[in-house]
């Protein structure tokens, strides 16, 4: 297999903590995705079957907020992961540039010449280290947590909220919370699962995030125009280490049945919802 020819050589995308960041992220959203969706159909009889396997409603309310509050802790980890990185470290590039996160203008032209690409009307653009559409993924989390979180927490402690706001906007959080919620798995489920894993490339499964490094062929194809860029600053290196067999068969596991998971809910709350 490839994976375990010694000649092919590894580029390292992501690191541990990135890797371990996602695992809490992605299981921590499917949990809330679940008990959310449960409760917010709970007139569905597949809702209330649900309930009565966990322990009933109660306890589904329980794992929703205990999957919120590790999803925080996540998030909120993150950042300041990022701002020890950029404020204590001064890691350049890390808030502009090629390897950032943050949306350039670059990022505007390389959508549009995606989309030419798509109709036939030019060629495929090359991307860089983060495309537009993982960009987009990325912040999309930001919007979520300060919607979707925000709503969530001033339902949980509602008399804290009310001395902070009044008490009708209350009201106008439960609305946001269940259809910002709803439109974010929506979007997960139907649109970041395949950019991700299914579109030609990646499919059936695109497992970097799992192993943290892909082969160089899949490196050079996927993202030329970083390949070129760190080659020509000499800061082009092949550090990975192969994935074993054991570690991909497993990666596979959790993907697969993440994927599995999201699709059976996107059916059950489009359902629902129409």
């Amino acid at each position: 297999m490839a994976h375990e020819n010694s000649e092919v050589r590894y580029h390292v995308r992501f690191t541990v903590w990135q890797r371990w960041l996602h695992v809490l992220v992605f299981s921590t959203f499917l949990g809330l995705a679940f008990t959310g969706s449960t409760l917010r159909f709970s007139d569905a009889r597949w809702a209330a079957n649900a309930a009565r396997v966990v322990g009933g409603f109660s306890a589904i309310l329980f794992f929703h907020k205990l999957c919120a509050v590790l999803l925080t802790a996540g998030f909120l980890t993150h950042l300041g992961d990022v701002a020890y990185r950029g404020f204590i470290k001064r890691e350049k590039g890390l808030f502009w540039g090629a390897d950032s996160l943050v949306p350039r203008p670059r990022d505007l032209k390389d959508l549009f010449d995606h989309l030419r690409w798509f109709l036939w009307l030019g060629p495929r653009p090359k991307f860089d280290r983060y495309a537009y559409w993982e960009k987009f993924d990325y912040w999309a989390v930001f919007w979520g947590m300060g919607i979707i979180g925000l709503s969530g927490y001033a339902m949980w402690f509602p008399s804290v909220f009310a001395r902070l706001m009044r008490g009708s906007t209350l009201n106008v959080a439960l609305l946001l919370h269940g259809e910002e919620a709803l439109l974010a798995v929506w979007f997960i489920f139907a649109i970041h699962f395949f950019n991700t894993h299914l579109r030609p490339g990646s499919f059936p499964m695109d497992l970097v995030i799992f192993t943290g490094t892909e082969e160089e062929r899949e490196f050079r194809e996927k993202r030329p125009q970083e390949y070129q860029r760190l080659l020509e600053e000499g800061r082009l290196s092949f550090s990975g280490a192969p994935p074993s067999t054991q570690f991909r068969k497993v990666a596979w596991v959790v993907g697969a049945a993440a994927i599995v998971i999201g699709f059976v809910l996107l059916w059950l709350t489009l359902t629902s919802y129409f």
